[in-house]
């Protein structure tokens, strides 16, 4: 399980470094419309913040997904989203088997109004599988807007590994 695991988050993200080597500076921190809304920055913290919180999480056993930081300067500017892109690679290859095992609680407010965050138990490798995903629903969203204005990423940015096994099936007759 740890080596598939580990392989699925240093994936996703060098997708994300993908992403950021071809977009520019000014489209990446530009607001866009369309089908989708935001900046491409803004997703892409976003899917970033996600991994740290879970980071963050592992000494105390609490992964908070509401205590996200918030970083502009991820949002604002390639250089450093790629610098945090890499750290969250390295820092991931430390995850042992044990580690992935590990009971944890996640906190999150899934719920609108006035209503405090859920706490729910789960587990460290769940939690990897839920951040791996999120930055895939994400990623679709980034194609979204990046189609909108021209730029074209790889076939596979933004679709589920899952999606792209079963494409493959079925070319395969």
């Amino acid at each position: 399980m740890i080596g598939s695991l580990t392989n699925s988050i240093a994936e996703v993200l060098q997708q994300g470094c993908a992403l950021l080597n071809i977009t520019r500076q000014d489209t990446y921190s530009r607001p866009l419309a369309g089908a989708a809304s935001g900046t491409i920055g803004a997703h892409y913290r976003h899917v970033l913040e996600h991994f740290t919180c879970v980071l963050e999480g592992l000494t105390s056993g609490r992964i908070n997904y509401d205590a996200r930081k918030r970083d502009i300067n991820i949002e604002s500017s390639i250089p450093y989203a790629r610098s945090a892109t890499k750290a969250l690679i390295e820092e991931f290859q430390f995850i042992s088997p044990q580690l992935l095992e590990r009971e944890c609680s996640v906190i999150y407010t899934v719920a609108y109004g006035d209503n405090e965050p859920e706490e729910v138990r789960s587990t460290v490798a769940r939690e990897i599988m839920f951040s791996v995903g999120h930055a895939i629903h994400h990623y679709a969203i980034i194609k979204l807007l990046c189609a909108g204005i021209g730029v074209r990423l790889p076939e596979a940015f933004g679709v589920a590994p899952s999606t792209l096994k079963r494409a493959a099936m079925v070319a395969r007759g």
